[in-house]
């Protein structure tokens, strides 16, 4: 993407393998702050891939990371971020037999800055100063009647939303996002939709989303980016994206 705005993420010629098997494929993509960019493929496409080395959980074998500037190659996932970055799973990862806002006050661990001695003396206004931005995402992801409730008794949509309110807690820059609209119904989708598009303005985040439901990405995203096999094979508007003859080979084989 050609821009005159200074990048948020440039991502630049990123290769993976496994073995044999080839993951990533050069792939290059750059980001600049406030836009929100979809990624979208077959299944093993390479697109959690691409998100597992943005969050430093896998290290690329060939290409550069570069976020507001500065590279993130060999960085560990909670110095990735420390400096801005947070990420949702498909597979949901919060601790079930905790509360809701107690899931949530785990995102904040990142801005703890008490020494031991503070902790003990003022532990309670620390808790304080962290629960402010913790009841401001309660309130804008409507889980006041889910607070006190354990994780593991809330509907799978209300999981979603915490685990999204968990990663907001960091106080990202960039918010990846894996398949943020998976195993949700219609009025579902539709109110994630709605809080997706707000977060933006309200908190100040940049949108990285990998997902199936092209309607759902088409809706959010203001450029789309496609995956096959490792390799990037398209990418600008959504509309045009998803009318490129290679992503309907893509999803849908020669025939």
């Amino acid at each position: 993407m050609q821009t005159n705005e200074p990048l948020l993420l440039d991502v630049r010629g990123l290769s993976l393998s496994f073995g044999g098997i080839r993951a990533l494929r050069s792939v290059s993509l750059s980001l600049t702050e406030g836009e929100s960019v979809a990624i979208i493929g077959p299944n093993g496409s390479g697109k959690t891939s691409l998100f597992n080395c943005l969050s430093g959980a896998y290290r690329p074998g060939a290409g550069a990371i570069f976020f507001r500037g500065e590279s993130l190659l060999g960085l560990s996932p909670d110095r990735i971020a420390r400096r801005g970055i947070a990420r949702t799973f498909q597979n949901l990862r919060l601790f079930l037999g905790m509360r809701v806002i107690d899931n949530l006050l785990l995102g904040r661990h990142l801005h703890f800055h008490s020494n031991l001695l503070a902790a003990a003396l003022r532990a309670r206004a620390e808790e304080i100063r962290q629960r402010e931005r913790c009841e401001e995402i309660v309130e804008f992801l409507d889980l006041e009647a889910y607070r006190h409730v354990r994780v593991a008794d809330c509907p799978y949509g209300v999981q979603k939303r915490v685990e999204l309110g968990r990663a907001l807690a960091l106080e990202p820059r960039l918010l990846l996002l894996d398949e943020p609209a998976s195993g949700l119904t219609a009025e579902e989708k539709d109110e994630v939709a709605y809080w997706l598009h707000e977060l933006r303005g309200r908190f100040g985040v940049t949108l990285l989303f990998v997902e199936h439901d092209l309607r759902f990405a088409a809706r959010l995203a203001q450029r789309m980016m496609a995956l096959d096999r490792g390799e990037k094979i398209a990418e600008g508007k959504p509309e045009e994206v998803q009318l490129r003859p290679e992503v309907a080979r893509a999803y849908l084989g020669e025939a």
